[in-house]
């Protein structure tokens, strides 16, 4: 099996100490909770049904150690189970019923692997007898989910599941991380056997990538040593593979400035000097300027995705590229690239780093800081209530030591370009996907992940998005989470409606959310939240405070922002990256 196969398959048969008679018998509803607690899982977020009743009458009996979440959407439950994986490194678990509730489930599933999300998801299933028969609620839930899954596994034999449960966490973790669905059919879980979780997991045909070839970093060393006008490109697989401070070092050893993939904001902190924030559609003049002008692209963990390149035929004409990944499917997949080295990029950073030697930089970084100056990130200051401005007051009000979750459209993109992210870990967004309705349950799953360690966790929406998860206020409620939720309220699909003025001759079909948009502050407090709204641009950082007192339950902070804001600068869909729309108005509008 491959590392990113995507063909369920009945486990392997159980060893003989699995089988053995002295150990006494479970069911598999408590085999299923004992290995759970074996693997370490601290949150289970799910909801019951017919098929997992089992399961959840042996919680109940049993109190396991990991606390379970109950959802009010399987959807909303998945992308909890996200955001707590990305701000924690750690596997997100789901457990929802058959048919309904595992279809629910697709929406997060695919979201998770578009953006290399280790996830394991337990759906209940009818019984094997009645697989195929259309039985109630039967879904074939591997099929359905074949193609937006790492793996997949249907558990036939009780005896099996212990060492499924164990190859699903460790599919789900390594090489590529990625989403695990296990399928339960419903006599499985009422069946018994002895119980025995084992310790290692070897599954043929999957192997754990590690170091680069070694000929192939010497190469890329010999390339940064030769370069006039290097760029590292980083993305997302640099975080997860916990290369952050690796790439920091390395960067700083060779005065290579660095720009990030919006998955890989926070794998390099942005107030550095060597910093030229986000490239692509919505990316930083500079940093587009610089890929167009490098005479070397040093790709980390990031896939050449057709945000970050637009026209390709157009994309870094002048660069060499080196291009370290754990993938091999992404590979020269959109771009060829000169010197592939496939391997953990964390690793594949410290060979790097022991060949590498200082240079003087000092034109380049000069040129780039020339870009900077020319066409900086910048909004216009005219007594309206803009949305960048809050962006930027509630970097203000953390320090940027918060972990910012953001939904899908302009609210995400003036997430990306305001805030300045300096840690990995703090800025978590659907980026594969795309999915509106992303932010808040994922930033639910994220403020369970920080409990323990305090950080503050916002959630930034837009009046659209917000609603489309809307129910899982009431959960963060009943947590007494101390979740902040920005509402970025423009009474429009923002994004959408920037594309109809700028490219639609200002047709704005069904983009208007103003008939049908509720009092978000009547809303919060009906969900046992508290509920802020803000209209005035004196009036921000007051309404921040005010959110940051409330300390035992959520915040809602509905700011009504200009409904004809856009987001610049924009690289047209099918343009080159240095074909940008820049700002329409001039620094002075700034001041």
């Amino acid at each position: 099996m491959s590392q990113q196969a995507h063909t369920a398959q009945t486990a392997t048969a159980p060893s003989a100490d699995m089988t053995a008679t002295d150990r006494p018998l479970a069911t598999g509803a408590e085999i299923l909770i004992r290995s759970l607690e074996a693997e370490g899982v601290e949150y289970v977020f799910g909801h019951p049904g017919g098929a997992v009743i089992a399961i959840y009458d042996e919680m109940h009996r049993l109190q396991p150690s990991f606390e379970h979440i109950l959802v009010r959407h399987e959807q909303g439950g998945t992308h909890a189970a996200e955001g707590y994986a990305k701000a924690t490194g750690k596997v997100g678990t789901v457990l929802v019923t058959s048919g309904p509730g595992a279809t629910n489930c697709v929406t997060g599933i695919a979201d998770a692997y578009m953006d290399s999300i280790p996830l394991v998801v337990f759906t209940g299933q009818v019984p094997t007898h009645l697989i195929g028969n259309d039985a109630f609620q039967e879904c074939d839930t591997i099929g359905v989910t074949r193609s937006i899954t790492k793996h997949s596994f249907l558990v036939r034999d009780v005896t099996e599941l212990a060492a499924t449960v164990k190859k699903a966490y460790h599919l789900a973790r390594t090489g590529r991380p990625g989403p695990v669905v296990v399928d339960l059919p419903k006599d499985v879980i009422a069946a018994r056997a002895p119980f025995h979780y084992p310790e290692n997991v070897q599954i043929r045909g999957y192997s754990v990538i590690g170091r680069g070839n070694v000929d192939q970093v010497r190469k890329a060393a010999d390339m940064i040593a030769a370069s006039k006008k290097p760029l590292f490109y980083v993305g997302g697989g640099t975080i997860i593979s916990g290369g952050a401070e690796k790439l920091t070092a390395l960067a700083h050893k060779t005065s290579i400035p660095v720009t990030t993939t919006l998955h890989g904001l926070g794998s390099f902190p942005e107030t550095d000097p060597l910093s030229v924030g986000m490239l692509g559609m919505h990316g930083t003049w500079y940093a587009n300027m610089a890929v167009q002008n490098t005479d070397l692209l040093i790709a980390v963990g990031a896939r050449f995705d057709d945000r970050v390149t637009g026209k390709i035929e157009a994309w870094a004409p002048h660069a060499r590229i080196i291009h370290i990944d754990i993938d091999p499917a992404c590979i020269s997949k959109n771009i060829p690239v000169d010197c592939p080295i496939l391997g953990d990029v964390s690793m594949v950073l410290d060979q790097l780093e022991e060949l590498v030697q200082p240079a003087d930089r000092s034109d380049w970084l000069g040129q780039i800081a020339a870009w900077r100056e020319e066409c900086p990130l910048i909004f216009e200051r005219d007594g309206a209530l803009r949305p960048q401005q809050v962006v930027q007051a509630l970097r203000g009000k953390t320090n940027g030591e918060a972990v910012v979750v953001t939904d899908v459209g302009q609210n995400q993109m003036w997430g990306a370009q305001f805030f300045s992210y300096v840690h990995p870990r703090s800025h978590i967004t659907s980026g594969g996907l795309g999915t509106m309705g992303f932010s808040l349950p994922a930033a639910m799953g994220a403020a369970f992940g920080m409990r323990t360690i305090g950080r503050d966790v916002i959630s930034i929406n837009g009046d659209g998005g917000v609603l489309m998860n809307i129910q899982e206020l009431g959960v963060a409620a009943a947590h007494k989470l101390p979740l902040k939720v920005v509402i970025l309220n423009n009474n429009f699909l923002g994004m959408v409606r920037q594309w109809q003025e700028l490219f639609h001759e200002e047709r704005y079909s069904h983009t208007n959310l103003e008939p049908t948009n509720p009092d978000f502050v009547k809303l919060a407090e009906a969900f046992g939240c508290v509920g802020l709204q803000c209209t005035d641009p004196a009036d921000v950082d007051s309404t921040l405070d005010a959110a940051w007192e409330i300390t035992d339950r959520p915040v809602v902070m509905d700011f009504r922002v200009i409904t004809e804001e856009k987001v610049f600068p924009m690289v047209p869909a099918g343009a080159a990256t240095d074909n940008m729309i820049t700002a329409q108005f001039s620094p002075e509008d700034c001041a």
